[in-house]
């Protein structure tokens, strides 16, 4: 199956082509009928005489109804132009053209209709060179008479020549489903329409509302007609969903496979059409079936940032148009840049970002993103529209940390810059073992720990909490010296420790204790009671030659020491498993 939209000049004959073509009602509503004229969007499908399936999408020609039009245009691949021989070029075969143009089809076919009333010379010349003009290009013509079916043979013929130069449709995307058309059946509960422009819909499938936080399942699935267990692009649906109420999506929501696309109210684009300084302020973005109310910022010559008034799940590459409903006229087309662009706070930011825009193409580009973002999640990119290959070769790149990707030269930077920072903070914290993993990250502008911890490395190490040389700590002159001063006057009295005042007098406040204890320069037993740091062994000595067991005042004396001293030592040697208190408080060493 393919599906083409139809467009052209209201009572130009575009629905009474389709009647002719498919012997389907296109027209849905009741007023349509009884006034003779399209207003909302139609569907009808035929087989061609190559056995293969078109299906159409009618739409209104009337300028009031050209939001109708474009919400059947935007998902649809090819076109059929309709043009009324006894009336030729007419304002809306303009408008509906160039919403054709702006949205980029490439695909389509001239019909010039009545051909019965009027010589169809003039009128297909003229449509062919206006045709000619856009995106595109030469197409065929067909004259043809929904009246007397004149020229309906040649017309099949032609729609199926089209088909066949559609490009095969990409069954392995995700699916983004824009909703076209929704109600309520009775035992059967809400149902959508649209096109599948690309993926693969089963019934069972859990899907993702745009802008929705709850899941949807796909109870059942209809194609021209017929239930379906699947459907593959491209393809006209019907899509029954379980448990959804009927006021919960309507026209221009979408239905998307979980987790691959980006919500954005943001997004910087590339213009075909008006200059970009001539934009007025707001306009209104049309892409897929959506209608949304945007803010324009030009920034370059062709290129605007818009603000949207809601978010919408938008892909690099994709295309739309802007058009001014109060001038009734398209502005142009847009292809998306950037679906999540950064901030313009800065002077100047408007400028440069302008600069970066003038490289891009709208095309998806792995190492460009990289190169531009710098660090980024590999889930995130897929769900901007970015391909992120997987498994071995070239083309894949390895994360760096979990599922972040990177930038190698702005890896490497960041490499240099762990360096260069933590030694920046030895020299102004001397007395701290290292710099916190938190403050790394926030002076390197990490969005992640993992990104830390990927890139420290030797000699460098993370030890609770803090990026420091591997290694015993190096201590400031200053705590050395009066480590060196202690052990000078201790070190033949190896279980006296010295007083708080004297502690002092040596410089050892509790900052220079613990860079010393961290060290290991010190052995700390309790507040302002320190050590030398190789007494333990001794003391383990001393006491395994007294009598067992032993009291705390034998201890004390046989380490010629203090209580001060005696009895946070003991207490460390208990658990460290080198004493064993009793329950009468004497103890015994452990051999």
């Amino acid at each position: 199956m393919f599906v083409v939209a139809t467009a052209g000049h209201v009572d130009h004959g575009k629905s009474t082509l389709v009647r002719a073509l498919t012997g389907m009602e296109p027209d849905r509503w009741a007023e349509e009928r009884r006034r003779g004229m399209t207003i909302d969007l139609g569907f009808a499908w035929t087989t061609l005489p190559s056995g293969g399936t078109v299906a159409f999408v009618d739409v209104p020609g009337h300028e009031r109804f050209v939001p109708n039009m474009l919400a059947g245009v935007g998902p649809v691949p090819a076109a059929l132009i309709v043009v009324a021989a006894d009336e030729g070029w007419m304002p809306q075969s303009a408008e509906h053209l160039a919403a054709l143009d702006a949205l980029g089809v490439g695909h389509g076919l001239l019909a010039v209709t009545r051909a019965d009333l009027a010589d169809p010379g003039p009128a297909t010349a003229r449509a062919r060179t206006e045709i000619a003009a856009t995106s595109l290009g030469a197409v065929p013509a067909v004259a043809v008479s929904g009246l007397t079916g004149a020229g309906l043979p040649e017309l099949r013929a032609a729609l199926d020549r089209l088909g066949a130069q559609l490009p095969a449709p990409v069954v392995d995307d995700p699916v983004r489903l824009w909703v076209d058309r929704s109600f309520t059946v009775r035992g059967s509960g809400t149902v959508v329409t649209g096109t599948l422009g690309g993926g693969r819909l089963r019934v069972g499938d859990e899907l993702e509302l745009a802008g929705a936080d709850e899941p949807v399942r796909v109870r059942g699935l209809h194609c021209l007609g017929e239930a379906r267990a699947e459907a593959a692009a491209v393809a006209r649906v019907a899509v029954n969903l379980r448990g959804t109420p009927r006021d919960r999506l309507g026209r221009g929501d979408a239905l998307l496979t979980p987790g691959r696309f980006h919500h954005t109210d943001l997004v910087d684009v590339r213009l075909t059409g008006d200059p970009a300084a001539d934009l007025p302020a707001t306009l209104t973005l049309h892409v897929g079936s959506a209608a949304v109310p945007v803010r324009v910022r030009p920034l370059g010559p062709d290129t605007v940032r818009l603000r949207l008034a809601r978010p919408l799940p938008l892909l690099v590459g994709d295309r739309a148009l802007l058009r001014d409903p109060g001038r009734h006229h398209v502005s142009g087309g847009v292809r998306v840049l950037d679906v999540a662009p950064p901030p313009l706070g800065r002077r100047g930011a408007a400028a440069a970002r302008a600069q970066v825009l003038a490289e891009l193409d709208g095309r998806p580009d792995l190492a460009g993103e990289l190169r531009r973002r710098r660090l980024i999640r590999a889930g995130a990119l897929v769900r901007m529209g970015v391909p992120v290959p997987t498994g071995p070769g070239r083309d894949s790149p390895s994360p760096v940390a979990g599922d972040w990707l990177a930038d190698p030269g702005h890896w490497r930077w960041l490499g240099e810059q762990v360096t260069e920072q933590v030694t920046r903070y030895a020299r102004e914290h001397p007395l701290e073992p290292g710099m916190p993993v938190d403050a790394l990250r926030q002076r390197l502008a990490l969005p992640d720990r993992v990104l830390v911890e990927a890139l420290v490395r030797p000699p460098l190490r993370i030890h609770a909490g803090r990026v420091g040389a591997a290694g015993v700590d190096v201590l400031p002159e200053a705590v050395a010296r009066a480590v060196r001063r202690v052990r000078a006057e201790y070190g033949d009295r190896p279980f006296r420790a010295p007083e708080t005042d004297r502690l002092v007098d040596l410089g050892l406040g509790p900052r220079e204790i613990g860079a010393a204890v961290r060290a290991g320069a010190l052995l700390r037993l309790a507040d302002n009671v320190v050590l030398l740091p190789d007494v333990l062994d001794d003391a383990v000595r001393v006491l395994a030659g007294l009598p067992q067991p032993f009291t705390l005042s034998a201890a004390r004396q046989a380490l010629d020491t203090t209580r001060r001293v005696a009895v946070p030592l003991l207490e460390l040697l208990d658990r460290r498993g080198a004493t064993r208190r009793l329950p009468d408080d004497a103890r015994i060493v452990v051999t």
